[in-house]
């Protein structure tokens, strides 16, 4: 089995109801941070990576994505006759010309794990990623999927980025079993959100995995779960019967895009790094917080 990673699944079929009514007729995942959506912060990542295939699995309501990666030709027209080259520039790299993008209909709402395994006619037998763009993950150089395609090509094992989580959340995450301490561990046990009295640890899997094919045998015999859908942690629990299974503890910040709270978090700290806007918005909040 190859142990590069080029093909990256991104599950955005959700209807994102912690922001209605913002999210009514546009996708959560086209929420903004500053100046461009979660999506496409998402797909930066993967590229980052070295991953030429972007698999989105979408829904009803969600052409605005496609729409993002697809070519504006009256736009570019419009901002070339303009003399706009930069805002042209930023048009036309959203998505560089080596990356091909496929999108796939969940026409069902059975959860994270039915989504993955839709994917699995564009994926086949190869190992590959999945991206949550709800976490937003910044570390500043390399990106969170970078780091885990590296130990990827170290072990040849399914890969799940960790973070300590508060006890007190951990109905909110997976939930890794190990016996051992340290950056990257083999998992023991995953249970889908756990109360705090029944959690193994508080080492919670967030929105990045890299997977084996094998993963789809195991979703395709595994029933609903949690919330009655198609659990990928029950998937994945069923795949360390038979593979390795490993948890990454992560560098960089995640920010929880999914809340209204972690959204705020990740706006002001990206603004605040923002390389044109950052000192502006920065002088605003300290003369709007100094009295």
């Amino acid at each position: 089995m190859t142990r590069s990673i080029r093909k990256a699944v991104f599950p955005v079929a959700g209807l994102g109801t912690r922001f209605l009514p913002a999210t009514k007729a546009s996708p959560k995942e086209m929420l903004p941070v500053v100046d461009k959506p979660l999506i496409q912060y998402a797909v930066e990542e993967a590229v980052a990576a070295g991953v030429e295939v972007m698999v989105f699995v979408t829904g009803r309501n969600k052409t605005a994505i496609s729409n993002h990666f697809d070519t504006a030709y009256e736009l570019e027209r419009e901002l070339e006759s303009r003399g706009k080259d930069e805002m042209l520039r930023l048009v036309r790299n959203v998505t560089p010309p080596h990356v091909a993008c496929v999108f796939i209909r969940q026409n069902m709402p059975l959860g994270l794990g039915h989504a993955v395994l839709c994917a699995e006619p564009v994926v086949g037998n190869e190992p590959f990623a999945v991206i949550l763009a709800d976490d937003l993950i910044d570390d500043g150089t390399r990106g969170c999927l970078a780091q885990m395609v590296e130990r990827f090509a170290e072990t040849g094992s399914s890969i799940l980025a960790t973070e300590q989580v508060p006890a007190q959340d951990t109905a909110s995450y997976g939930i890794v079993d190990t016996d051992e301490q340290g950056t990257l561990v083999q998992v023991k046990g995953i249970v889908e959100k756990p109360q705090p009295e029944d959690a193994p640890s508080n080492r919670g899997v967030v929105g990045r995995y890299i997977l084996t094919p094998g993963i789809f045998h195991e979703l395709s015999q595994t029933g609903r779960g949690a919330g009655n859908e198609i659990q990928l942690t029950d998937g994945i629990a069923r795949l360390m019967e038979k593979e390795r299974v490993m948890a990454y503890t992560f560098e960089g910040t995640r920010y929880d895009c999914g809340s209204k709270l972690g959204y705020l978090q990740a706006t002001v700290d990206y603004a605040l790094n923002h390389h044109r806007l950052g000192a502006d918005f920065q002088a605003w909040l300290q003369a709007r917080f100094s009295g």
